[in-house]
């Protein structure tokens, strides 16, 4: 059984591309999780709000709106919820993050994430970073502003080192390098997703075969920059996917019936992380050893 959460209001202010649009053809449009029926039946129920008042379907927005949709508790799947910790001090929370358990807040999860898990502990952490649903391994958390803002400036910067391990199909060269750019394409369900595409973003990966794994090679993944869903996509990209990846195929884009992010049985590993402590300036070196099937042979 799962949990009964205690609902969310989602507030979004609308900027000057929802100006003249009704509040049901915006809904439908840019939250295309749920059908334009549906959108109607929460408007009806009073469910959707502008700027504080109840909102009718054929309402006329405006920018600098606010939309407000005040969703009902509802029953969030079970998901792993244990998580470890790895390292704790004054300024920064390292946990080792169970595949499957979501990182925030994001679509039907709430209160089962590790967010709201670990500020069960520890009220103040931030995310520095995040970890897709399927990835397990290392997240760091800031326990004070001035560690955010340090951190964060690192992570822009370049000066954080990020290792992975993954499972792949195929068997790739034993180094390479990935530069392919990444940016948003579309997606029949979600309507973008981010993927390799020539307008995107620069990024840039390294990749050393480890050794054979159950139905693949275990890979070692330095990401030097920082995109979103970066591993997979480059990955995909040099024609090896994950595993078990039902969002990403080879040549890094959506497949032809393509999944949803979180979804499928892939196996990811933040393994290694260091950087500059933010309050000594020294060396932290972090690890969260792999699980048994991407350890491989070093």
């Amino acid at each position: 059984m799962g949990r009964l959460n205690q609902g969310f209001e989602y507030r979004e202010q609308m900027g000057p591309a929802a100006a003249g649009r009704t509040v049901l053809a915006y809904l439908v449009a840019r939250h295309r999780h749920s059908s334009e029926a549906v959108w109607q039946q929460r408007i009806a129920a009073g469910e959707v709000g502008v700027d504080d008042s109840p909102a009718l379907s054929s309402d006329l927005l405006r920018a600098g709106q606010l939309l407000v949709w005040r969703r009902p508790p509802w029953e969030e799947p079970e998901v792993p919820l244990a998580f470890a910790v790895l390292h704790r001090d004054e300024h920064l929370l390292a946990v080792a993050k169970p595949r499957g358990l979501p990182s925030v807040p994001n679509g039907g999860f709430l209160i089962h994430t590790l967010l709201y898990r670990v500020r069960t502990m520890e009220p103040e952490a931030t995310p520095l970073h995040r970890l897709g649903r399927g990835t397990s391994g290392l997240v760091l958390f800031a326990r004070t502003a001035d560690a955010r803002r340090a951190v964060s400036a690192s992570w822009r910067e370049g000066r954080v080192d990020k290792v992975y391990r993954a499972l792949v199909c195929g068997t790739p060269a034993p180094a390479f390098s990935v530069d392919t750019p990444i940016g948003l394409v579309g997606h029949p369900r979600l309507g973008r997703v981010h993927a390799a595409s020539g307008d995107g973003k620069p990024a840039l990966t390294r990749v050393r075969r480890i050794g054979p794994g159950a139905g693949g090679t275990i890979v070692e993944v330095t990401i030097l920059t920082g995109r979103p869903h970066q591993i997979r996509i480059h990955l995909a990209a040099a024609g090896h996917p994950l595993v078990g990846d039902p969002l990403y195929v080879a040549g890094g884009g959506p497949g032809p019936e393509p999944g949803l992010p979180g979804d499928g049985d892939y196996r990811l590993h933040a393994y290694r992380l260091a950087l500059a402590h933010p309050a000594t300036g020294r060396r932290l070196e972090l690890e969260c050893g792999p699980p048994p099937d991407l350890r491989g042979e070093d």
